[in-house]
């Protein structure tokens, strides 16, 4: 194909009859086949046989920042990692029971994965605390509707996660912002708010925070959890990238257990295409109100997208690719540093990187001039709760899947930050 000699639309031989060609065995010309096939090479047309395939065009020149997604891997064969996962949950479940209904929560064995998959946070924890959910976004949407009543507030940081404000709206429940310093939530001031709103929740995201990538320490994690006890409160830690980070604290569910009520998603450590989070709820009742509330619009997890995420956590294969996205998110996060010199705010870590404009810039300007030159990124405004909000913009490193599209994207980025905005 590279010399020509093979066409576009060419036709290729049978899988065996290649075999005996070149005298190799089948199963290295199958994933040979399946291998091209992959990098786009070639086009499987069923009965018809395997054609070269034609060049295949780039419909979006955008260059996108603005979705935290995890990196794909460099080490890691994610292909054959989900062939290989498949195959097992085909093997070892009954296909009838994959393609029913069922109690939402998940299975004995997802929770006995979910236990194994929070246990860094915690240690050892009993299966039944743990509800198996279709992604953290719908736990949080549960939690809402379990926990509170229309017309009750909930306090957040004033930067948050735009999900939390998408749910409470839908739920009739308002959000509103409690001061923060360079630490996250202060204490003093959840505690004012908690006097002047009476709240039914709090909602937190302490580990590399989505947008500002603050990272609560041990110490303020343990006072927010004794306002927590003294006041009644009830949290929710939502804590995508603890597993990501960099020797993080212990979440603020171990200093307050009964209080907290602790979500740790695969879609931020693993691929947004497993649509699991692990809920952590002690509380047998309060267990049962949140899988009441969770039944009314999510009955439960694809079964097959559950037993693959059990797979892969029960035989290693998620610990492999986590560490994967791990090391990938570290090199991008040095050739964000590199190219973005002192404007750089992260932390080495996780998914993304939050970036204070120079005064000449506004984010929302920033973004409307980057997305005309082919860049997506989210302005600081997205996140605002109140309308205030730093004149920044947040970027993401995992979007873009090849690292030499992700540096042509940020050298475009710092190009754009050096020079002023037209008038």
């Amino acid at each position: 194909m590279e010399d020509g000699v093979l066409k576009p639309g060419d036709r290729l031989p049978p899988q065996r009859r290649l075999a005996a060609l070149l005298d190799v065995d089948l199963t290295t010309v199958t994933r040979a086949y399946d291998e091209a096939r992959r990098r786009n090479l070639l086009q499987g047309r069923g009965a018809r046989g395997t054609y070269v395939a034609a060049p295949k065009a780039e419909l979006s020149a955008v260059l996108d920042l603005s979705m935290n997604i995890p990196p794909h891997p460099d080490n890691v064969d994610f292909d054959d990692l989900l062939k290989q996962g498949l195959a097992q949950v085909l093997m070892r479940a009954d296909t009838g029971l994959l393609m029913t209904y069922h109690l939402g929560g998940g299975s004995i064995t997802d929770r006995e994965a979910g236990a194994k998959w929070i246990e860094p946070m915690f240690g050892s924890v009993p299966p039944e605390h743990v509800v198996v959910c279709p992604g953290a976004q719908a736990a949080i949407a549960a939690l809402i509707f379990a926990l509170t009543e229309p017309g009750d507030v909930i306090l957040a940081e004033p930067t948050v996660y735009p999900g939390l404000r998408t749910a409470a709206t839908q739920f009739g429940r308002s959000i509103v912002p409690v001061s923060t310093d360079k630490h996250g939530m202060l204490p003093q001031a959840l505690e004012e708010a908690v006097r002047q709103h009476a709240p039914r929740l709090v909602y937190l995201n302490p580990t590399l925070q989505n947008p500002t990538v603050v990272t609560m320490p041990g110490k303020r994690r343990k006072e927010l959890a004794v306002v927590a006890k003294r006041c009644g409160l009830r949290i929710v830690e939502d804590d995508p990238y603890w597993l990501l980070a960099e020797s993080p604290p212990p979440p603020i569910a171990t200093f307050a257990p009964e209080h907290v009520y602790y979500i740790s998603t695969l879609s931020k450590c693993l691929t947004p295409g497993l649509r699991v989070a692990f809920v952590l709820v002690r509380d047998p009742l309060e267990r049962e109100r949140f899988l009441v509330a969770l039944r009314s619009f999510a009955l439960m997890v694809s079964s097959l997208t559950a037993a693959l995420a059990t797979q892969w956590i029960l035989d290693g294969s998620a610990d492999k690719l986590m560490a994967g996205v791990r090391d990938e998110a570290r090199v991008r996060h040095k050739m964000a540093r590199d190219i973005l010199s002192g404007r750089y705010e992260g932390a080495g870590d996780g998914l993304h990187v939050w970036i204070e404009l120079p005064a000449y810039w506004q984010s929302h300007q920033l973004a409307r001039v980057a997305e005309k030159e082919g860049l997506a990124v989210m302005p600081a405004e997205a996140f605002s709760l109140n309308g205030e909000f730093d004149n920044a913009i947040r970027i993401s490193l995992g979007s873009i899947k090849d690292r030499q599209r992700l540096h042509a994207a940020l050298k475009r980025l710092s190009q754009l930050l050096a020079r002023r905005p037209d008038a």
